[in-house]
């Protein structure tokens, strides 16, 4: 069940993808402004999008698929999550499995594991990872070439597109830097709000982690990612799809279809004290 995630979710893929990403927004209907200037008021606008995302909590479900090398389903599995914000990170609570609730064993482990990670979240700063690396929207900067700047319409509003691809030879030092040499994409920026509406990314090469020895994404796997706007107020996750194959200690290829939907979106207001509640089921 885990093996995407274990390649998806090691932040070999998204921190770089996440900084490019808030690199792209502008204001709408402007031209392109300097860059730094830029990627101040996104933080600055970040900010104030995480303290909105602290009162939310939404469901996700994932449904992956092994995929045989004749391109057939050879198995299926689902897992079902409770997602919510604790200082900024997105922590997810599993609640169901295969279609099925957590034995109580499960759910005992679940909420031990929840409980340390809360309490990891409330003392790091949102702009640093719980787990895996992180990537600067500066560093991506020099790693990323963004081009062809143009507009279109996306669900029927005015979104600004920005195709990008990593440089080739460009100096990295670690898996998220070294991932983002590997991508290339197009992502959709809502002109009215500034959020990422749509996103689109490919590996354009072999991403070998551990020199290929640990594993080896293959060029061509690819993702993409929706997002929409919850109560006028907020923009959070619709969906996705992915398609990965990797090849594991040189000795397991695996591929699999994955596919994500968000849904189920609840506002609360939630006390700072009681973060460490939510964890329990």
């Amino acid at each position: 069940m885990h093996d995407f995630r274990t390649i998806w979710a090691a932040r070999l893929v998204l921190p770089p993808l996440l900084a490019l990403l808030a690199m792209a927004q502008q204001a709408p209907n402007a031209p392109l402004p300097d860059i730094r200037q830029l990627m101040r008021e996104v933080q600055d606008h970040q900010k104030q999008i995480e303290k909105l995302r602290e009162n939310y909590t939404y469901t996700s479900s994932f449904t992956i698929q092994d995929i045989d090398a004749n391109g057939q389903v050879k198995k299926t599995e689902t897992e079902e999550r409770e997602d919510f914000f604790v200082n900024g990170h997105v922590i997810e609570r599993t609640i169901k499995k295969n279609g099925q609730p957590l034995s109580e064993h499960d759910q005992q482990k679940e909420t031990e594991r929840l409980t340390k990670l809360v309490e990891r979240a409330q003392k790091i700063p949102s702009s640093e990872p719980l787990e895996g690396q992180s990537i600067s929207v500066s560093r991506v900067l020099e790693i990323m070439d963004v081009r062809n700047p143009r507009q279109a319409m996306y669900r029927g509003r005015p979104t600004i597109l920005f195709d990008f691809v990593g440089r080739k030879d460009a100096k990295t030092h670690g898996l998220a830097e070294d991932a983002s040499k590997k991508l290339q994409g197009t992502v959709w920026i809502d002109e009215a709000d500034r959020q990422i509406a749509h996103l689109e990314v490919s590996f354009v090469d072999n991403f070998h982690v551990g020199g290929g020895i640990f594993a080896n994404v293959q060029k061509g796997s690819n993702f993409h990612f929706d997002q929409a706007q919850v109560n006028g107020e907020i923009w959070l996750p619709t969906g996705g799809e992915g398609v990965v194959q990797v090849r594991i200690l040189l000795l397991k290829n695996i591929r699999q279809h994955v596919m994500e939907r968000d849904y189920d979106y609840k506002r609360f207001h939630v006390e700072t004290q009681h973060q460490e509640e939510r964890a329990k089921p």
